[in-house]
């Protein structure tokens, strides 16, 4: 008989980028695109952000966290994680829920790129003005 594998599951978005996340109870590994998470996400900045949900709840000894991420760049990806943990951890205990949206993890940054506007030089910068 196959035994039954307890995940939690939350999707993440950022920017461009996309971050699945499985939450597994364990030992509090971080695996990110199959790789260790210290490998994938080198700056600690990033590190500290995907942490951020786990050290507020005070689940990080608790789970293993699988996480897919795809498209965009790091920071993308490292605050789509940390949407995709909160959501998660929601999910494992709804009472999680009012502390997580209090902090902020469960809310979804629409902020994202402005296109180039033609006719000029990027989104918002102008060529120079020449009265004569």
């Amino acid at each position: 008989m196959a035994t039954t594998l307890v995940q939690h599951i939350g999707t993440g978005r950022r920017k461009s980028a996309v971050a699945r996340v499985f939450l597994r109870p364990g030992k509090g590994e971080i695996t990110v695109n199959g790789r260790p998470f210290e490998q994938y996400f080198t700056t600690e900045s990033a590190r500290a952000i995907v942490r951020q949900p786990l050290l507020a709840t005070e689940t990080a000894d608790r789970f293993d966290a699988l996480i897919l991420a795809d498209g965009g760049g790091v920071s993308g990806q490292a605050g789509a994680a940390r949407l995709g943990v909160a959501r998660a951890l929601v999910e494992f205990n709804s009472e999680l829920r009012g502390k997580l949206k209090e902090l902020g993890f469960l809310t979804r940054d629409p902020r994202a790129h402005e296109r180039k506007k033609y006719g000029q030089k990027g989104a918002r910068k102008r060529f120079q003005f020449s009265k004569r």
